[in-house]
């Protein structure tokens, strides 16, 4: 039997019950279990982990489990450059594209108003989630750890928070979105790009108080829909406000 001693750090605490929490523990391995095998087997999902040291030693999550390892697994450090002993994951994403499993639709509504090619479809099945994650190199935004763990998901996040304001103020936070951020230039319903209209076309179209009210209009090709600096504008605005302040302060 193998067994080998493993310690979690950080927010990877929150996938482990009470009594592992904070400390290391020893545990019995599968034989010919791989770091990512134990990694998950122990609830902790491979795309939450950033680096991986296995007695001192950074490695992939391909590397098999001896008996006697002492396995060291991190999360994302926000102030550490670790790039040089990186190698859980091949590269990087180039870009920044999500996609949303059926229970986070309003995150993915606040991460279009931010400018995020964010899919998202209440009918998305998990398979369909991994598979699309995968095809278009889209990170997968859930709630639901099994999803995660799929072997063809390399890059994901686990959403803790529960209310849509406070899951986009977690994402900017965790993946740094401010400096990427470009509000109001995608199609909340559709995901498209909004283009500006011509004022008076747009005025024939929108309510009259919005007519009187406003000067600018964007459109969206796909649904038709048109969208103003109203009140639902200004709310974005100050949710983002303070995240993308961040920005300028870094």
């Amino acid at each position: 039997m193998v067994s080998a001693t493993f310690r979690f750090y950080e927010e990877l605490n929150d996938f482990l019950p009470a009594e592992r929490r904070g400390q290391a523990f020893t545990c019995a391995c599968a034989q010919a279990a791989t770091v990512k095998h134990m990694i998950e087997a122990l609830g902790v999902p491979h795309t939450e982990v950033e680096l991986v040291l296995v007695n001192g030693e950074s490695v992939d999550f391909a590397r098999p489990i001896h008996d006697g390892d002492r396995v060291a697994v991190y999360p994302r450090f926000e102030t550490l450059d670790i790039t040089p002993l990186l190698k859980v994951r091949a590269q990087p994403l180039r870009a920044l594209r999500f996609i949303a499993d059926a229970h986070l639709g309003g995150l993915a509504r606040l991460l279009r108003m931010s400018g995020f090619d964010t899919l998202y479809d209440n009918d998305f099945e998990d398979g369909q989630i991994a598979s699309l994650a995968a095809a278009q190199q889209r990170i997968v935004l859930t709630r639901d750890r099994e999803l995660l763990k799929r072997r063809i998901v390399s890059h994901g996040c686990y959403v803790h928070a529960l209310k849509p304001a406070l899951q986009l103020r977690e994402l900017f936070e965790r993946l740094d979105l401010a400096r990427s951020a470009r509000p109001f230039t995608l199609c909340v319903h559709c995901n498209l790009p909004l283009h500006e209209l011509d004022t008076e076309l747009a005025r024939a179209r929108v309510p009259p108080r919005a007519a009187w009210l406003y000067s600018r209009f964007l459109g969206c090709d796909a649904c038709q829909r048109i969208y103003w600096e109203g009140s639902h504008w200004r709310n974005m605005c100050a949710l983002l406000g303070p995240l993308l302040a961040r920005a300028g302060d870094g």
